[in-house]
Formats: C-alpha cells, sequence, structure tokens
C-alpha cells in the first residue's frame, strides 16, 4: 500500500524520481551509517577509540547487512528513532568493537550530519536543472532579441518590449537563485558532533577535533559549535529555495497567461497522447506550467513549518526536530521537483511571433502613448501632453478611432507636427540588455 504524493500512482510522476531516491529510507539510512562510520574512522585516526576497531565498525555500516522490518517494529516499540539502529550496528560488529560504536555522539548529532550528505547530493540535482534552464533561457533570450512583443502592467498593455527582453528577466532571476544555493549549501548543512547537548562532555578537548576530522572524511564543513538548539543554518538554505520556488512560480504563470487561447504567444510542449480534458477535446492545457506552480506552492507552504522548527527549547526538543525531520526532505524533494520541471518547461517553449505582434497592434497604437507624451513635452510641457494624449486615448478607445487620429483631431494640435507612433522604435534598450546578459 502507497500513501502520500510521492508514491500515490496519480501524482508520484510529478517528482524527481532521483531526490526521492536520496531522501528514501534505505538512503537515509545509509546516510546515518556514512557518519557512524566516518565518526569512528575519525576517532580511531585521533587515538580515541582503538584503531582496530574502526574497520570493524566500518564495515558494519551498510545498511543492506539491516534488517529494516525489524527496525520499523522496533523504532515503533522503543519510541526511539535511532537507539534500534545502534542495536543492529553492536550485533554486527560483536566484542569489543561494539563497546565503541557511536561513542560520545548523540542521535541528532547523526540525524544532523547525514541530513547534510542527503542536501548535498540533493543540491547537486537542484544545481544541474538550474543550468540547464538558465542554457535555454540564455540561447531563447539571444534568439527574440528583436521579437516584438506587449509589454504589460495589471495584465494590460503598457509599453512595446521584446520577448528577448522578457527571458532575460527569467534568466537573471534563474542565475540569482542559483547563485544564493551554490553560496548556501557547504554554510548550511555542516558535520555536527557535539554530544548530549551540544558541549562535547563525552569527548572532551578532542571533541572539536573529531568533528573536524569527521567533517573531512564526508566532504563538510565542521559545525565548531554543534549546538542541538541551533536551526538557522539549515533555514538559510531553505529560504533560498524557497525564492527559487517564486521564480518559478512567476515564470510559470507568465507562460500561462501567454498560453490563453485569446493571447497565443506561447506553448508549452507538445506531444500526441497529452489530453487536456476527459470532456472538451481541443484543450491543450499547460499542465507542465500548471504543475510547476502547484509545486512551488506546496514548497512555499512548507516555510513557515520549517522555520518554526527553530523554535527549540532548551538544548533539545523533538516537538521542533520531529517537524525537521519531516519537512526537510519534503522541501528537498520538491525543490529538486521544481528545478527539473522548470528546465523541462522553458526547453520546449513554443514561440508565436506572429501572435506577438498581433497583439501589439491590437489597440490601434495606445501601447506607444508614452512615445507621442515625449514628442510633445517640448512643446507643451509634459503634464499638459499627458493630459491631452488622455482624451485622445479614451476617445481612440471609445469611438474606435486610430490612436494617431484621435491625436491629430485633438484641439491642442491644430498647426502642430503630426506625432509618429513606431512600436518597434520604442523598445527602449531591450535589445542592449539582452546582448549584455547573455553568453
Amino acid at each position: 500500500m502507497t500513501v502520500g504524493m510521492f508514491d500515490s500512482f496519480m501524482t508520484r510522476h510529478w517528482f524527481s524520481s532521483e531526490a526521492k531516491s536520496i531522501w528514501s529510507d534505505v538512503a537515509t539510512l545509509q546516510a546515518w551509517l556514512d557518519v557512524e562510520a566516518a565518526l569512528a574512522q575519525a576517532q580511531g585516526r585521533l587515538g580515541v577509540i582503538p584503531a582496530e576497531v574502526t574497520p570493524v565498525i566500518t564495515g558494519a555500516c551498510k545498511q543492506e547487512l539491516f534488517d529494516t522490518e525489524r527496525l520499523s517494529r522496533d523504532i515503533a516499540y522503543a519510541q526511539h528513532p535511532f537507539v534500534p539502529v545502534l542495536r543492529q550496528i553492536e550485533e554486527l560488529c560483536d566484542e569489543p568493537a561494539a563497546g565503541y560504536v557511536h561513542w560520545g555522539a548523540t542521535t541528532q548529532n547523526i540525524f544532523d550530519t547525514g541530513v547534510a550528505l542527503q542536501m548535498r547530493r540533493t543540491h547537486a540535482l537542484i544545481d544541474a536543472s538550474l543550468a540547464a534552464a538558465s542554457d535555454t533561457l540564455n540561447a531563447l533570450a539571444k534568439e527574440h532579441r528583436d521579437t516584438l512583443q506587449a509589454g504589460r502592467t495589471h495584465g494590460q498593455h503598457a509599453l512595446p518590449m521584446t520577448f528577448g527582453f522578457k527571458v532575460t528577466g527569467w534568466l537573471e532571476e534563474v542565475r540569482r537563485d542559483r547563485d544564493r544555493l551554490k553560496a548556501r549549501i557547504r554554510p548550511s548543512f555542516v558535520a555536527s558532533l557535539g554530544g548530549a547537548i551540544g558541549t562535547f562532555a563525552a569527548m572532551g578537548p578532542r571533541g572539536p577535533e573529531v568533528e573536524k576530522e569527521m567533517g573531512r572524511i564526508l566532504d563538510l564543513e565542521p559545525a565548531v559549535l554543534p549546538m542541538r538548539s541551533s536551526f538557522d543554518r539549515a533555514n538559510d538554505y531553505f529560504s533560498a529555495l524557497t525564492l527559487l520556488a517564486g521564480t518559478a512560480e512567476k515564470i510559470a504563470q507568465d507562460i500561462v497567461f501567454m498560453q490563453r487561447t485569446e493571447i497565443a504567444e506561447v506553448e508549452e510542449a507538445f506531444h500526441l497522447g497529452k489530453v487536456g480534458s476527459s470532456t472538451m477535446a481541443q484543450k491543450r492545457n499547460p499542465s507542465t506550467a500548471l504543475l510547476l506552480v502547484s509545486l512551488s506552492r506546496m514548497l512555499q507552504a512548507r516555510l513557515p513549518l520549517i522555520i518554526g522548527s527553530m523554535n527549540r527549547m532548551g538544548e533539545g526538543d523533538s516537538s521542533a526536530t520531529n517537524v525537521a525531520d519531516v519537512a526537510v526532505p519534503e522541501m528537498a524533494i520538491l525543490g529538486a521537483s521544481i528545478a527539473e520541471t522548470l528546465a523541462r518547461l522553458v526547453s520546449g517553449l513554443v514561440v508565436n511571433k506572429d501572435a506577438m505582434r498581433r497583439n501589439l497592434d491590437i489597440t490601434n497604437g495606445l501601447i506607444v502613448s508614452e512615445a507621442a507624451m515625449m514628442q510633445l513635452s517640448d512643446r507643451l510641457g509634459r503634464h499638459k501632453a499627458h493630459h491631452m494624449l488622455y482624451e485622445a486615448a479614451q476617445r481612440s478607445v471609445m469611438d474606435g478611432v486610430p490612436f494617431t487620429t484621435a491625436i491629430a483631431e485633438h484641439r491642442e494640435m491644430e498647426g502642430a507636427d503630426a506625432v509618429t507612433l513606431d512600436a518597434a522604435g520604442y523598445t527602449g534598450e531591450s535589445g542592449a540588455l539582452v546582448d549584455r546578459l547573455t553568453r
């Protein structure tokens, strides 16, 4: 029986299969065991435990040696998530090595460091997808450097621009998201080994040295001050991951808007067999974009939950860590799925230049009213020019006359040269900005 969105036959295809693999029970168990093995190796090298027991403990730290059904039963009975794991390690080691397993550590040390390993692997997936999305957007922006499109504010025509300019905006946000996540991954997820409350009491002066060596083995930075009640470092990364979700949702919503039947400026990839409705055979829905919106909202909704888990009573509080133990894997899988879906969405985007040009012209020149105002401002002053053009624009809309006609026939235009309205000539620095920001 499967329960939940990651495994349901209806929804499991929404999510990155590689990310789900990283956070599976088997992979999570192996991450814990990797930390236990690295701990024993570090302590053996530094003489904290006998060097000869290190290979025995390391050899026992392989998930395929464990009875996971028994683990599940024992965890439920013991009401502790890790002691049953330790018991099976000890059984696999036998004496004297069994007596040195988990020396000076506490459960949260193992879990937090295990999460660091899993997050590093997840980040590699996210980064690869964002690199692919960036490459696609970069090429798309260059291709459409001069493709005219209506710029819109509040859902209404504003000024002309190019589609390449719009895509460059997407590209820059994705690049910033990628840079933020890259900058945060190592300092956010570290090797933690402070013992029961983070003071290294069980290992004494050698504790920080063991933590540093364990981190070196695992390629993680040491926590240095591994207080169990601190969770701000991890939340720094998750906050940045939520910003990525905001970027992805914005791009997806832009595409959904532009794929509307009456706009039809872009269309996401389509293949025969992709179905939009069980009753309306004509539907070609932007399903990938809509999925990306859904994934982004699911991730954003978990940020308050994970931020709330920073509030940890005293020096250890399972009411908070229980929340993190559930929310962290979900946010990691959602983050990887967002990046993967974003890359897939933009790679299949079809651009309809003719529709963009058609839409640009539907207001009879109103979209370049600012250009007309700038031409008239020297003669009338900006404030009078704006008032006059406002009246001309309202006449153009209500009477259906071309904007140029409404301007020419306005009382303020007697004896004045005609105003030139050219959408293609009023895209500002659209092309230059594309050139500057693409590679």
